[in-house]
């Protein structure tokens, strides 16, 4: 229903009956699916259909609940248990609008409400509001706000397990404008409690000359919605979220410089992505950028042998969109800064060359002519740094031409 009357593409549809029992259903050919509660696939198209029902907080975390279903609950009831306003629509079978909480007023002004105090029985929803800020970009109704802040005050959202946390990162992430999501998870107090690592980042001041936005976290967001905007990756956005996070740990004394704070990002990045049980393709990226973006910034100035170790670090020659993703990472680092969007990210084009060079090295040819095994790894290497030498010189140094 909300996406409809915002225009925007419907991925599914969730169908509610009232007035019916399982029994029913299942005379009907309806087949039951639903474990906590009735929802049957309809015999034909296979669309879920659920009874409507009432639910009521009977323990902590979002697994506390209990469901009350029967013939006599409305479908105002049932709309009466969700989230959010522009949550709590639906159709009735001849097309009529069925909005009892506001929900099409809320979506014409963007605002996001919650549609009854029962909204502070789920901690999980703290983390919906800031994902569906993200989307739409929408505002967060005062009193919501409010709720917010009091459920994470509370102590429940230590109750949300890894994955759901997880769950719910990874798709704000994804979301348009995903700084949105953390900008109102800081405001209601509940970003320090789920991702301190990324919270200790506000307030945090950079040098000047490489950041005018000077805050940390300020810059972070920056650069996750220059992501978003290029349509990176997952890993890729999950990276530059986390690629600064040792300059949350660098002493105050030592502000606005954060010397090594490379070292600590890798440490720290460890550690979260433990914790969140990130898959192993954002914890590896997340790990490579924070590592070595500082170097991949620096790429024109490196001699042959640290670039060629970045570019083994990286696993570029068997797995080559792996450094496309740290080159898009540290382009989300770079360009995301105040004036530079609209550039391209030299560093990117750089690397691919020198990449291009050293899988132009034969490694058959060198093996051939050294039928010692033991010191065929370092034959390799050294005809690779010396490719990538004479590359260098001839791009610093090109011959004239008469």
């Amino acid at each position: 229903m909300r996406d409809e009357l915002l225009g925007r593409p419907i991925s599914d549809r969730d169908y509610v009956v009232v007035g019916a029992t399982p029994e029913e259903m299942i005379a009907k050919g309806f087949r039951p699916v639903g474990r906590d509660f009735p929802v049957f696939l309809h015999p034909e198209s296979g669309d879920e259909y659920a009874l409507a029902r009432t639910e009521r907080k009977s323990g902590r975390g979002y697994h506390g609940f209990s469901f009350h279903v029967a013939p006599d609950v409305t479908l105002e009831e049932d709309l009466g248990r969700r989230d959010l306003t522009i949550n709590a629509m639906a159709r009735d079978t001849e097309g009529t609008l069925i909005d009892p909480y506001g929900g099409e007023r809320d979506l014409s002004v963007g605002i996001l409400r919650h549609v009854s105090p029962a909204f502070a029985e789920d901690p999980l929803r703290v983390l919906r509001v800031a994902r569906f800020a993200a989307r739409f970009g929408f505002a967060v109704a005062p009193e919501t706000e409010a709720l917010m802040r009091s459920i994470a005050a509370g102590g429940e959202i230590a109750t949300l397990v890894p994955e759901r946390v997880w769950q719910e990162l990874s798709r704000a992430l994804m979301e348009p404008h995903p700084s949105r999501f953390f900008v109102v998870l800081r405001y209601c107090g509940a970003l320090k409690l789920l991702l301190p690592e990324v919270d200790a980042l506000f307030g945090v001041p950079q040098p000047v000359a490489h950041h005018p936005e000077l805050d940390t976290g300020v810059h972070v967001l920056q650069a996750l919605d220059y992501a978003a905007a290029a349509s990176d990756a997952l890993p890729v956005r999950y990276a530059v979220l986390t690629h600064d996070l040792g300059k949350g740990a660098t002493a105050r004394a030592d502000w606005p410089r954060h010397i090594a704070h490379e070292h600590k990002s890798v440490h720290l990045v460890e550690a979260m992505s433990d914790r969140l049980r990130a898959p192993a393709d954002c914890r590896e990226l997340a790990v490579l950028t924070a590592r070595y973006h500082g170097t991949v910034h620096r790429a024109s100035e490196l001699r042959p042998a640290t670039l060629l170790d970045l570019l083994l670090a990286t696993d570029a020659l068997r797995r080559p969109e792996r450094l496309a993703w740290l080159l898009r990472a540290c382009a989300a680092d770079a360009l995301s800064r105040p004036g530079r969007s609209s550039e391209s990210y030299a560093p990117a084009q750089w690397l691919n060359l020198a990449l291009a060079v050293v899988k132009a090295v034969d490694a058959g040819v060198i093996a051939r002519d050294n039928p010692d095994p033991a010191q065929l790894p370092a034959k390799i290497r050294e005809a690779r740094i010396e490719a990538l030498r004479a590359w260098k010189k001839q791009i610093e140094h090109p011959p004239s031409v008469a």
